[in-house]
């Protein structure tokens, strides 16, 4: 399958996992496609090696400190060096990209986003924040300039697959899977004295370390759902959750009938951001194919939300609405933050979040600058409440 057009892509976020994957991939199509913006926000040693090795138009080094290091290294290449945030969002625009792969971390590729969709770019979505913190906002803009956002999360590509085809059948629901992380079935108890290490092993997914400690909070499934509506134009109670700890059924729709439909494979986020770059078409690859005989067993089971209170606040959020999203989503980041830097402990990041919920301000109809207010007074009242905890809920 030959695509018509070799397509220029933006990677926001290149040196991370999925801009590393996403980098695999037009590595193995070069015909098809160009990395023509790379952006990183600390690691330059790595974004000086992307940059050498896919020769880009330009680069954008987020940290403004490491700008010259970045340059210097590039001088003999043909890459044109920027830095910052307000260069990723001027650089985005460029008339000659096609494709944006939103891959930063947090609440930081929101205005990148809004300045690509405005200028015209599709959008290949890894960052689920940006439809969490601002999903009626983003979804608006991407009506109103005629642009696609493109799921490259499993799930959300698994439902955007299974929908292909059915624009005129109703959506009874959709079911997101998750894997349950490396906690699945463990007690409170337990979860009172897992460390940062514990948390970081995956049994299925290899990721960032925010994206890895949302897995084992059940927090990521809590976004995916609030980004879920937002994505398939749904109301809350259309979007189910159920664990999966095979990893091999991503995601499921039910319609009106009661048919299922599920979308299947390995482990692998290489394919969804190929499907994302090609679509609407299928192009071939050499990625490991699944074995049924390998899988005779899957199964799935409910969610402990009482135990996994992250999942909860989110399902909670997603009901409320209006900036309730946008402040699960920045105490989340402070609290993950937290529970790396071995501030806090495992199970008080959902503390730290529920508290945040219940005092800063809600806002049914919120606009882009109340987001940014939102987001910003929820990151300092989070921190503060990090400060001011007590001996017990400091737990690593």
């Amino acid at each position: 399958m030959i695509l018509s057009k070799k397509k220029n892509i933006a990677i926001l976020g290149s040196t991370g996992s999925i801009g590393t994957q996403s980098l695999e991939v037009i590595g193995n199509n070069p015909e098809l496609f160009r990395a023509y913006l790379l952006t990183a926000q600390n690691n330059a040693d790595l974004l000086i090696a992307q940059a050498l090795q896919f020769d880009p138009a330009y680069v954008v080094i987020g940290d403004q400190s490491k700008y010259q290091y970045v340059k210097d290294a590039l001088a003999t290449s043909s890459v044109k060096v920027l830095a910052g945030i307000e260069a990723v969002i001027e650089t985005v625009t460029h008339p000659e990209i096609h494709i944006v792969i939103t891959a930063m971390v947090g609440f930081a590729g929101l205005e990148p986003t809004i300045a690509a969709i405005k200028a015209g770019k599709d959008i290949a979505l890894a960052n689920k924040e940006t439809l969490v913190v601002a999903g009626e906002l983003i979804t608006g803009l991407a009506k109103d300039h005629n642009v696609k956002i493109l799921p490259v999360d499993s799930e959300h590509s698994a439902i955007f697959q299974c929908l292909a085809g059915e624009e005129d059948n109703k959506i009874e629901k959709i079911i997101l899977t998750a894997s349950g992380g490396p906690f699945r079935s463990k007690s409170l108890a337990f979860l009172e004295n897992v460390t940062r290490e514990d948390a970081l092993k995956h049994p299925n997914w290899v990721m960032g370390a925010k994206i890895t400690i949302d897995s084992a909070s059940l927090m990521n499934k809590g976004l995916e759902v609030i980004e879920a509506k937002w994505l398939f134009n749904l109301k809350a109670e259309q979007v189910d959750v159920i664990v999966h700890p095979q990893s091999v059924i991503h995601s499921m729709v039910q319609f009106q009938d009661g048919s299922i439909k599920a979308q299947m494979g390995l482990p692998d986020m290489k394919l969804p951001i190929q499907y994302a770059l090609t679509y609407p078409k299928r192009i071939k690859n050499d990625f490991k194919r699944f074995d049924f005989t390998s899988y005779p067993n899957l199964t799935f089971e409910k969610p402990d939300l009482a135990t996994f209170r992250n999942l909860a606040l989110a399902f909670e959020a997603l009901k409320q609405g209006g900036n309730m999203p946008c402040i699960i989503n920045a105490a989340n980041e402070i609290a993950v933050a937290g529970f790396l830097n071995k501030s806090i402990g495992f199970l008080a990041m959902s503390k730290v979040i529920e508290q945040c919920m219940q005092h800063i301000a809600f806002m049914k109809s919120p606009d882009l600058d109340d987001y940014l207010n939102t987001d910003k007074e929820t990151r300092i009242f989070a921190q503060n409440l990090i400060h001011q905890m007590p001996l017990k809920a400091l737990q690593f």
